[in-house]
């Protein structure tokens, strides 16, 4: 095998195409821009610093234009945060590690490791000499912002640390998390544990101090925001009204307004001194994970799991600008037969684009949840969507209309495919059943019962007469498709973990398996005997694909590697490593040059390679 390397090209070079920024080594092109955790505007207001899935992105905040994409966390990006000068950025990530970058050139200063878990914050001192970060290891580290040298650990959270921050005098360090639903605030000198508020019914997400630093605001999983005053601990009042819990505070730079979001879809505001509910902020689809006042004052910036950033006049609720192509994760990437478009499913829409340009072309609206699989027609013409929400969807590729909706599942759908003549689709469900379907009137041909668990794939052999599904009960089943009965059960992935993909080869000899279990299992499909077990993984195992040739076997992991193996030999050929959360789906382009990978991250990578003499 030889894997052919595209050349990054960097922001300098052509501005505008952002889909070749810090791409990982072996990627052509991303589809996406990951999705988004945190947002954070520079001192001067100027730019917007944004965490997301693959790295922080830079955005103009006058024009919303990307500027540049830091990339080089091996994990998402949870938290950034600019110096007080406005010349550094620091990011918190996944990866258990903090990052500080050059908030001018992007160029990576200095990693920050010590931390052994998710490091979910970062932020400076006021005055720019110390970094505090907040980890699922249950700690609070301080860090020398000038040399990266570790200062102390302030230990004492039973739980998970989600926030920490500095008090504008810099004396004081509040942090918040899950254990207790507490908040804890910290002498920021010596290190030593000064007091722990509590009162909250549920976890504490963020915390933040007023610009004069007498008052803690805490915002919590129980639908509520408390006002502590920092030198008693005293509860003030409570906010209440968000109808979910609130996942975001901050403090308007005059200290006269407070700006919520919360997993009710909204940002409320209210006013410090007395409580009083001001405005509520609509517009985001799902929930408001970061609000952030702009140094001004003039203007809000939400961050939420609809995939958008939002802007909005403070003074009077109303919707600026919308920073959009931010996806949450991505479940299934499928190329047209002719290669010239892919398809995505993920937690927020069924999405076309351009395989060539990496365009989006359409976005396909109508289901009411995650869209967990999606299935060319063979002719192309058409695309079936899996839904969570108990249905499938089939769609006039080019126009992008709706044709028919396909109901009769008592669960969630998570698998579908098109016979090889187009005229069949199977879909696979959480209420354990296959169901078959007639394509052109979308009537309900039959149920393929037996499986005891839910199923998880499903695919109909090269010649249309065999159908395999895999299911969450450890077992793959054979089905007849013209009667339906059950032909065979294959078992053998260990401890009856779930199979999570299937597949079978071009010639339809050969049945691929995936799994918890870390492994891939080959299967004769017309005995059921075992051929060879492919392992190397060192997570579970979400997808599982044959090349075109069927000779190269792909394999997409929790690990967030894919691995290329031989499909005959079960040799391992090459690892692909770029993803910064786990791969999901893999799959390979009609021509095999080609491979798409999509991830929890929420973004779809296309890999340039192509298969020789891999005898």
């Amino acid at each position: 095998m030889k894997l052919f390397i595209a050349l990054t090209i960097t922001p300098s070079t052509f501005a505008q195409d952002y889909i070749q920024w810090g791409l990982p080594e072996g990627v052509k092109m991303r589809l996406g821009k990951g999705g988004i955790n945190k947002i954070a505007y520079s001192p001067d207001g100027t730019k917007l610093a944004v965490a997301s899935a693959i790295g922080i992105w830079i955005y103009r905040t006058q024009t919303g234009e990307e500027l540049d994409l830091y990339t080089g966390h091996t994990g998402e990006v949870l938290g950034v945060s600019f110096s007080p000068d406005g010349k550094t950025i620091v990011s918190a990530s996944g990866d258990n590690t903090i990052r500080l970058w050059s908030a001018h050139t992007g160029e990576h200063i200095r990693t920050l490791s010590g931390h052994k878990d998710w490091v979910y914050s970062a932020a400076f001192s006021p005055d720019g000499t110390t970094i505090v970060s907040a980890s699922d290891d249950r700690t609070i580290r301080l860090w020398d912002a000038n040399t990266g040298e570790h200062i102390r650990t302030l230990s004492g959270h039973k739980d998970w640390v989600y926030s920490a921050a500095f008090s504008p005098d810099g004396n004081i360090i509040a942090s918040g998390g899950w254990d207790n639903n507490i908040l804890r605030l910290w002498d920021a000198n010596t290190g030593e544990h000064i007091r722990t508020l509590s009162g909250h019914t549920d976890g504490v997400s963020s915390v933040s101090f007023s610009l004069d630093g007498n008052i803690i605001a805490s915002a919590s999983d129980d639908n509520t925001i408390r006002l502590w005053d920092v030198d008693t601990g005293e509860h003030i009042r409570t906010l209440s009204g968000h109808k979910e819990g609130v996942r975001s505070v901050s403090f308007s730079p005059d200290g006269k307004t407070i700006a919520t979001g919360s997993l009710d879809s909204t940002i409320r505001l209210w006013n410090m001194d007395t409580g009083e509910h001001l405005r509520t902020l609509s517009g985001h689809t799902d929930w408001v994970e970061s609000v952030s006042f702009s140094p001004d004052g003039k203007t809000i910036t939400s961050s939420s799991d609809d995939s958008t950033i939002r802007l909005w006049d403070a003074n009077t609720g109303a919707h600026l600008r919308t920073l959009s192509e931010h996806i949450r994760g991505i479940n299934s990437v499928s190329f047209s037969p002719d290669g010239k478009t892919i398809a995505t499913g993920g937690w927020d829409s069924l999405r076309l684009w351009d395989a060539n340009t990496g365009a989006h072309l359409r976005t396909l609206s109508g289901h009411t949840d995650w869209v967990y699989n999606v299935s060319f027609s063979p002719d192309g013409k058409t695309i079936a969507s899996a839904s969570l929400d108990d249905t499938i969807r089939l769609w006039n590729v080019d126009i992008g209309e709706h044709i028919h909706t396909l109901s009769g599942h008592t669960d969630s759908v998570t698998c579908v495919s098109f016979s090889p003549d187009g005229k069949t689709i199977v879909s696979g469900s959480v209420d354990n059943t296959l169901y078959l379907w007639e394509v052109d009137t979308g009537e309900h041909i039959e149920t393929l019962s037996g499986h005891t668990d839910y199923v998880e794939s499903v695919s109909f052999s090269p010649d249309g007469k065999t159908i395999v599904s895999g299911s969450g009960d450890g077992t793959i089943r054979l089905w007849d498709v013209d009667t339906g009965s059950h032909i065979r059960t294959l078992s053998g992935h260990t401890d009856r973990v779930r199979i999570n993909s299937v597949a079978f080869s071009p010639d339809g000899h050969i049945i691929a398996s995936s799994s918890y279990d870390y492994d891939v299992r080959l299967w004769h499909t017309h005995t059921g005997t075992h051929l060879l077990t492919l392992s190397g993984h060192t997570e579970g195992i979400g997808s599982v694909s044959f090349s075109p040739d069927g000779t190269t076997i792909a394999s997409g992991s929790r690990d967030n590697t894919i691995r290329l193996w031989h499909a005959h030999t079960g040799e391992h050929l090459h690892t692909l490593s770029g993803h910064t959360n786990w791969v999901f789906c893999v799959s390979f382009s009609p021509d095999g040059k080609t491979i798409a990978s999509s991830s929890r991250g929420g973004i779809v990578l296309l890999w340039d390679l192509t298969v020789d003499n891999v005898d």
